[in-house]
């Protein structure tokens, strides 16, 4: 994905851009760094009256832009020129004091997860409002029958209700995913040069532990800089939620060609479809939700590509690990909220539904004819039968019903009557109604839950 919008979807943008700006990630690292000093200002290592004067001094907008920018052009360094600038402005006699004992890593890393749960917090808020979509589209769908589908073909009448049910399904386990895992991705580290606590000593995991609560993060038990699984582990998850909306994206996109015609994304009064062909109403949306879920996938396999780290540091897999988390993320928020958009403003059309549902002339109920009939000559029996009359439907387009009803294997059992009861796919649609309702309801409690996590943030 770009790092800029189409001008025509911008009002998706749902901010993780911003959080990703680099500005953003440095004013995280600096409030790490002033969660370093009060840290070790609780525990005498320095002096509070310095622990105060980092904290006060380490805002963005108080630095010399124009300082840090030449520092990083001359450096080459990730936060050197950022940690100079911030002893600068703290000045004398607590300047020196500044990022004491700890290396680019500790910060870096710890202030790129307060960025990402940010995003998560994004991510949860984004997940409840599709939730909340979905609940909607499984109310009034819980009744409409569709086709239901196999293999690309029709199998069984189902309602599109259940269709939501299913997504709905999905979609609360990847924000229990989300949340289950965050206390093992959000956590403080300082370990120093190799992790090994040599420049703190015997005190250097009370200061992590002290950054942990200044940043309501747990510290990592062992604060090796090799240690990558968490932050895999993030990018898997996000992974994990591309899937699903990448293939809700994919099944309405298809629900909406021409030939099926059973729901319509939203597209607004004086949308254009095409510069050349007017007619074009086209599935913008599922289209940026399919290629954002994608770009979100790509990102596993160099997420866990990033945790072959060698010995005890390496810059190659952080680069690697970070260019990954901040793809991975971007690309996130731009999926969740077009979904958002997509199952709020999604046009039903149950018209279609039925239209499509009796192209097969009664066909798609075979499976009902089939279990009625098995229960007079049995299960195998009745399938050879009611096969015969399908492919014979299929191969000399002829009616099906018709041809149960010139079968005396079928009429010795089924009369005409029957026959047509069995063939109403309306009748056949198994629980897909209260599956729906239901789903519809835990939608509900899971976003309101979400709601009012996000509020506690």
């Amino acid at each position: 994905m770009s790092d800029e919008l189409p001008t025509a979807t911008r009002v998706s943008d749902p901010g993780i851009r911003a959080l990703y700006r680099l500005e953003n990630r440095w004013q995280a690292w600096l409030d790490v760094e002033v969660a370093l000093a009060r840290s070790q200002a609780g525990l005498g290592i320095i002096p509070v009256a310095a622990a105060e004067a980092i904290a006060g001094a380490a805002r963005l907008d108080l630095m010399d832009r124009g300082r840090i920018d030449e520092g990083f052009a001359r450096t080459g360094h990730t936060i050197v020129p950022l940690v100079w600038e911030l002893g600068r402005i703290v000045g004398e006699p607590h300047g020196g004091w500044v990022h004491w004992g700890a290396t680019t890593q500790n910060i870096t890393q710890t202030g790129d997860l307060l960025v990402l749960r940010q995003a998560h917090g994004v991510f949860l808020r984004l997940i409840g409002e599709a939730l909340v979509a979905a609940a909607g589209l499984a109310e009034r769908g819980a009744d409409m029958p569709i086709a239901g589908r196999t293999h690309g073909q029709h199998a069984v009448p189902a309602t599109f209700g259940f269709k939501a049910a299913v997504w709905i399904d999905e979609l609360i386990r990847h924000a229990e995913r989300l949340r289950q895992a965050a206390p093992r991705i959000f956590v403080a580290m300082l370990g120093g040069a190799a992790g090994t606590f040599a420049s703190l000593g015997a005190q250097g995991p009370a200061v992590q532990a002290g950054i942990g609560r200044q940043l309501g993060m747990a510290p990592m038990t062992v604060p090796a800089r090799t240690i990558g699984d968490h932050l895999a582990e993030n990018i898997c998850l996000l992974g994990l939620l591309a899937a699903t909306c990448g293939k809700i994206a994919r099944e309405i996109y298809t629900l909406m060609k021409t030939e099926f015609g059973e729901v319509e994304e939203p597209v607004p009064p004086g949308t254009v479809g095409s510069s050349t062909m007017p007619q074009k109403r086209n599935p913008k949306l599922c289209q940026d939700i399919i290629a954002a879920a994608a770009e979100v996938r790509s990102a596993v396999p160099l997420a866990l590509e990033a945790m072959q780290t060698e010995h005890e540091a390496d810059r190659t897999t952080s680069v690697i690990m970070d260019a990954a988390e901040a793809r991975a993320s971007i690309a996130t928020g731009d999926m969740l909220s077009r979904l958002v958009e997509v199952l709020r403003g999604l046009r039903l059309n149950p018209k279609r539904m039925r239209a499509n549902l009796d192209l097969g002339g009664g066909l798609i109920m075979a499976e009902a004819v089939m279990l009625d009939l098995g229960r007079t000559i049995g299960r195998q029996n009745a399938h050879d039968v009611v096969y015969d009359a399908a492919q014979a439907a299929f191969v000399e387009d002829k009616p099906f019903a018709q041809l149960l009803a010139d079968d005396p294997r079928v009429t010795a059992h089924l009369d005409a009557a029957a026959i047509t009861a069995l063939l109403d796919p309306t009748a056949y649609v198994g629980l897909c109604a209260e599956m729906a309702r239901e789903a519809a309801q835990r939608a509900r409690t899971i976003a309101s839950e979400l709601e009012i996590a996000s509020a506690r943030r």
